[in-house]
């Protein structure tokens, strides 16, 4: 009797350790990226990038001013913060009259 409750005793803490495991587990929220998500409403064309493994960036785009913000999350102020401001007809002007190609695909 004393080896049937050592196996007893033996099987019951390691299901207890792997139902612990798995509950903590399926716990843990997975990481919520948004890559390649675009909208658009009236004038604005919003879309999520992303500049490494970790960070994703929010573009905004203007059309009515051919303008488009770029925001990134500023981890130690805690904010959305505007990390460019591009003037896209600008931008356009460039490339239409000869002052560089547009970046070829790869």
């Amino acid at each position: 009797m004393d080896s049937k409750n050592l196996a007893i005793g033996v099987l019951s803490t390691t299901a207890v350790i792997l139902l612990v495991g798995l509950i903590v587990v399926h716990s843990r929220p997975e990481p919520a990226y948004a890559s390649g998500v675009g909208v658009q409403a009236g004038d604005y064309v919003m879309a999520v990038a992303r500049s490494d493994n970790r960070t994703e960036l929010l573009c905004v785009i203007d059309a009515a001013v051919n303008g488009m913000n770029v925001y990134g999350y500023d981890s130690k102020a805690g904010v959305l913060a505007v990390t460019d401001q591009i003037d896209l007809g600008a931008l356009r002007n460039k490339l239409t009259q000869g002052g560089g190609a547009p970046p070829a695909r790869k």
